[in-house]
């Protein structure tokens, strides 16, 4: 069976394990399903995810013209410290802003390879935690908008890891540790303007993974300098593909590039 489609991130249900689609245009692979196949993965072209041009993609699924034009790769979104839109100010389309800063946010500790603090729209909860690869995550503070999220973890980071290790993660060489317990021990450094939405008293949300096998050394499959690649899949976590010899595929990190899937069944 072969398949052709622009690469987005997987699409995830808080399933036990969690469950991981594939959208290849016309077709949803599911991806746990193919646990145990072998999958060929071939480099085709590129398709930007806004102008949808064969341009070489620069970050983010976009080309080097549309990652400085489009909203979606503001400064903002990876420095939530830096959104404008609860004072009416415009990075680069306040309609699309305010919709995207202007909702309740949360600052959480998750745990994928270590501890660590991190922000999400509450929308996303847990699909941002499962994409990170995190094995238990639990909320600090649940806040009305992006900024206030964003100078939370800039005062808690100080305290907390704010990256994951993503190669301790896909080896499952993860740290024990009580959460809730952690998240405690922050609630004195969380700034005065967010301590009112402070959550007290609640549980860790744990979450599983389709994973067969994990690898004890890890390559990271890279299109740009493989462009072809077959493998028997082991699982997935996080965003990452895991293949039987070790080799891993962070689909995320290869947005906008179109590839044929094929599955030898």
């Amino acid at each position: 069976m072969k398949y052709t489609g622009v690469l987005k991130k997987m699409a995830t249900e808080n399933t036990v394990p969690v469950s991981y689609f594939l959208d290849m245009g016309e077709d949803f692979l599911n991806m746990n399903q193919l646990i145990g196949k072998t999958l060929s993965i071939e480099f085709v072209k590129y398709q930007c995810l806004a102008c949808g041009e064969d341009k070489k993609i620069f970050r983010q699924g976009f080309c080097y013209e549309d990652f400085f034009k489009q909203p979606q790769a503001g400064d903002w979104i990876m420095r939530p410290e830096l959104s404008t839109a609860h004072l009416g100010k415009e990075d680069r389309d306040l309609e699309f802003e305010k919709k995207m800063q202007l909702q309740p946010h949360v600052v959480y500790l998750a745990n994928s390879s270590n501890v660590k603090v991190g922000v999400t729209r509450k929308a996303q909860i847990p699909t941002r935690w499962i994409d990170q690869g995190a094995h238990e995550a639990i909320e600090i503070v649940e806040v009305p908008n992006r900024y206030l999220a964003g100078i939370t973890e800039v005062a808690l980071k100080e305290h907390v890891a704010d990256k994951t290790n993503w190669r301790k993660m896909l080896t499952n060489s993860v740290e024990d540790v009580d959460l809730a317990e952690q998240r405690d021990k922050l609630f004195e450094f969380v700034p005065e303007e967010a301590k009112a939405y402070i959550i007290q008293n609640n549980k860790e949300t744990p979450i599983s993974f389709p994973v067969e096998l994990y690898p004890v050394k890890i390559k990271s499959l890279n299109l740009d300098k493989t462009p072809s690649y077959s493998g028997v899949l082991k699982g997935v976590k996080g965003q990452y593909l895991i293949f039987e010899n070790g080799t891993v595929f962070n689909v995320r990190n290869w947005e906008g590039y179109v590839v044929e899937i094929t599955i030898d069944l």
